[in-house]
């Protein structure tokens, strides 16, 4: 959580390979108004766990003058696919302008090394502060109102599902990436120690994921923490089932909200798919899923 200040102007948004809920903008067009730029992708965890708050401003806000800009740099190949992307701002209800930046070109342009990464911009296109991960949501409201010159109390945010607020005091697993650029590789199946993988059947690691190449593989690890997120893409259009066992039984009342109590779940898309929620105490588990499919990939483990 870190709160980042240079002076400078709102950068060029012509970069944009596509925009959805709006046409192009540009720093000229905004001039006037104060600007909330959102980057985004649509797997990270920390992103889908501030946009409550971000939905929430561009609505309570509009009427005074603000405009709501979110920024989607895809983290995976995938994530460059428009359709998925028209997906993910249908299913979280965003109604404000997108830029797709599948060129990188309005990350570059913004210096912008992170996601999320919230920048607020006042009338005269000048960047006043912002903002990088989750928290500190009173603060962005506060120098939102002083930028727009308004005073009440903040608005009312809740997230649910996927979008809740981590359990921090419990948290005791970090994301792992699966592919070879960025992970340190599985261990042998059998007893995993917190923070360990493994892989069953036949699998490939490509530099951002693992691909499973015959149907029946399985993917297990051990964490601890209330929720477990996997990102997940498919090889082509049709669905795959899984199947989730925690701890070699089903999961019950501590399933996600993609599976559901007897560990069902498909594979319908490449985007984030949250297996576990635990109720109560948190402690180590060791959750295993099965893939009824091939060409599977696995990207990241994420947690809650």
């Amino acid at each position: 959580m870190t709160t980042l200040f240079r002076r400078r102007h709102l950068p060029p948004l012509d970069g944009a390979t596509a925009w959805l809920n709006s046409g192009p903008l540009d720093p000229d067009g905004l001039r006037g108004k104060v600007v909330l730029v959102d980057f985004w992708t649509l797997t990270c965890i920390n992103w889908l766990r501030t946009e409550p708050w971000v939905r929430a401003w561009s609505q309570a806000y509009r009427d005074d003058g603000l405009v709501v800009i979110g920024v989607h740099t895809p983290e995976f190949a995938f994530e460059h696919d428009l359709d998925l992307v028209r997906r993910a701002v249908q299913e979280r209800g965003i109604e404000h302008p997108v830029a797709v930046d599948n060129g990188y070109r309005v990350w570059q342009a913004f210096e912008n090394h992170w996601w999320p990464a919230l920048y607020l911009v006042d009338t005269d296109g000048v960047v006043r502060d912002s903002q990088v991960g989750e928290g500190r949501y009173e603060h962005v409201e506060r120098r939102l109102q002083q930028l727009l010159g308004v005073d009440r109390p903040e608005v009312a945010v809740e997230g649910e599902g996927v979008e809740a607020a981590a359990d921090w005091d419990q948290l005791g697993t970090p994301e792992t990436y699966l592919g070879a650029e960025r992970g340190s590789g599985p261990h042998a199946p059998g007893e995993l120690r917190r923070g360990d993988w493994s892989l069953t059947g036949r699998w490939t690691t490509e530099p951002e994921d693992v691909r499973l190449d015959e149907p029946g593989g399985s993917i297990s690890f051990r964490f601890s923490a209330r929720d477990a997120h996997l990102v997940l893409s498919p090889a082509g259009p049709d669905p795959v089932p899984f199947q989730l066992l925690l701890d070699g039984d089903v999961p019950g009342g501590a399933h996600g909200v993609d599976v559901d109590a007897e560990g069902h779940g498909v594979l319908d898309g490449g985007r984030l798919y949250q297996l576990v929620r635990q109720d109560g105490e948190v402690r180590d588990r060791t959750l295993t899923v099965t893939f009824a499919g091939a060409g599977v990939r696995a990207h990241v483990f994420t947690f809650g």
